[in-house]
């Protein structure tokens, strides 16, 4: 047996080494295995993919979510309109559904827009009535270097008559005879909306003046002036507004204005009923 394994001494010791070198690769290359990146060569990595990065991107709907504003703007800048008051029309012959006989052809031959399936244009207005301007959207105003002028007032003089629905704390807001800018020839440059006049001349005045942004309306909302706002003298109270002498069925910011226009700006406490006018249906 001896003289066998001196025999063979030379075979067994390199089948001895062999094994041991295979031994060793495998126990090393499974080690690399397990330390080794798994981006897949060629294949781009996840932080690339689109659908995966959008998930971190901001909504394109949160940053459209209006909010109020204490609005003022400055100077003679010309006042860039956001997009409604919900406004009163006057009283005039309008038909049981609340529009205007006549008002839909005339609308439309005027360039409004009116679904046939509601009756209304794409942000829920009744036509307008025959003679009156129809609205202009802020994105389509064109807004030039021409001075005009117009008359600009605000009024909260129904107030006075109803002092007791109104806080206490609120009382000294309202002047003694309800004129809290008198009638006042204003300029504005051509292509601006009522909107626009309002918000330059209440800071210039130092009045303040609160509103909403509306885009369902593509309007803005009066919430306040001088610090009365809306409901403060009961459910049915707010701020109005009427060009000569017409309450407009639409926003103040889609009201484009006209030399020698009469703006005036009134608080109801009454649906606007108190003031000559009320609020048109869909308005």
């Amino acid at each position: 047996m001896k003289a066998l394994l001196n025999k063979h001494k030379g075979k067994i010791i390199f089948a001895v080494i062999a094994l041991a070198l295979l031994t060793g690769a495998f126990v090393w290359g499974g080690n690399y295995s397990k330390n080794a990146p798994e981006t897949i060569p060629n294949t781009p990595s996840a932080s690339a993919s689109p659908a995966l990065s959008a998930v971190n991107s901001p909504s394109p709907s949160a940053a459209a979510v209006p909010t109020p504003s204490a609005t003022p703007a400055s100077g003679d800048d010309k006042a860039v309109s956001p997009s409604p008051q919900a406004t009163p029309a006057e009283k005039l012959n309008v038909s049981s559904e609340g529009v205007y006989p006549g008002s839909q052809s005339y609308s439309q031959s005027m360039g409004m827009v009116i679904d046939p399936k509601t009756g209304k244009d794409q942000y829920l207005t009744d036509p307008v009535p025959s003679g009156k301007p129809i609205p202009v959207e802020p994105q389509n105003a064109k807004i030039t270097d021409n001075k005009l002028t117009c008359t600009l007032s605000v009024r909260c003089d129904t107030i006075l008559k109803n002092m007791n629905l109104l806080k206490k704390d609120k009382w000294e807001l309202v002047p003694k005879d309800g004129v809290i800018f008198a009638a006042k020839t204003v300029t504005f440059y051509e292509g601006e909306s009522v909107f626009n006049v309002l918000q330059r001349e209440m800071k210039r005045a130092r009045i303040h003046m609160e509103f909403k942004n509306t885009p369902m309306y593509n309007s803005a909302y009066i919430a306040g002036i001088n610090n009365l706002y809306e409901f403060d003298v009961g459910e049915l109270s707010g701020w109005m507004y009427k060009v000569n002498g017409w309450f407009p069925n639409y926003g103040c910011s889609r009201y484009q204005l006209k030399n020698g226009d009469v703006v005036e700006w009134v608080y109801t406490c009454d649906l606007g009923r108190d003031v000559g006018g009320y609020y048109a249906v869909g308005s």
